[in-house]
């Protein structure tokens, strides 16, 4: 059997993506199973200016919450992530950011297959470090830290080229109906929502392989 393509839609600011991305490479890894991982582009928020806005003015503006209520979200966030091995430091990461520039750069390094050690350093920037994923600067010393050119993968970023790429991608993920992120696409062919269990996504994924040699053997 081939391996097995997983697309995980995601967005770099979502909180529950990291947790996701964890239980599910965790599941992977568990069932020694070979998966060609790749990533496609959710803007949550893709009119946020790129400067950003505070997580508490966010919460406030668009669901009325006061810091009380914010706090307790942030409290059982943060134990959930910890189960999953996610650090989520909120005494750093304080803002949410546009994030078109994060997924391009995300765009640019599967052409040299380095889009997990990006999104992976990305985490760490973002949820645990506070940095700022909008910044050109902050995004090109995280490419170089993953292994990429500084100089190509500045000319990347602002290439016309690589906006109408990253376009069709945007494109093709609001065909697929998703609603809300996480979510894992297999072979193109089922979906998987949400930031699930290690145990469920081991079921879910030991279940469609099986499935999927049955019918390879039918065919034959």
């Amino acid at each position: 059997m081939k391996n097995l393509k997983i697309e995980m839609v995601h967005d770099i600011v979502c909180s529950w993506c990291p947790i996701g991305y964890n239980n599910i490479q965790m599941a992977i890894t568990n069932l020694n199973i070979e998966v060609d991982f790749k990533f496609i582009p959710y803007e949550l928020n893709p009119e946020m200016p790129e400067k950003g806005e505070t997580i508490a003015r966010y919460f406030k503006r668009q669901f009325g919450w006061d810091d009380c209520k914010l706090l307790e979200y942030q409290n059982s966030l943060v134990k959930t992530a910890v189960s999953a091995g996610v650090t989520i430091n909120f005494s750093k990461r304080l803002n949410y950011y546009n994030t078109k520039k994060a997924h391009k750069l995300m765009h640019w390094a599967e052409c040299f297959h380095k889009q997990t050690d990006l999104n992976e350093r990305l985490i760490k920037a973002y949820f645990e470090e506070g940095q700022d994923i909008s910044n050109t600067d902050v995004l090109l010393d995280i490419a170089v830290h993953v292994g990429l050119d500084r100089v190509s993968t500045e000319t990347a970023l602002s290439s016309a080229q690589l906006a109408q790429e990253l376009d069709r991608k945007i494109k093709r993920q609001k065909t697929l109906n998703i609603r809300s992120i996480p979510a894992f696409i297999l072979d193109e062919t089922a979906l998987i929502s949400g930031s699930q269990s290690v145990e469920f996504f081991e079921e879910t994924l030991s279940t469609y392989i099986d499935e999927s040699v049955i019918k390879q053997k039918i065919a034959v």
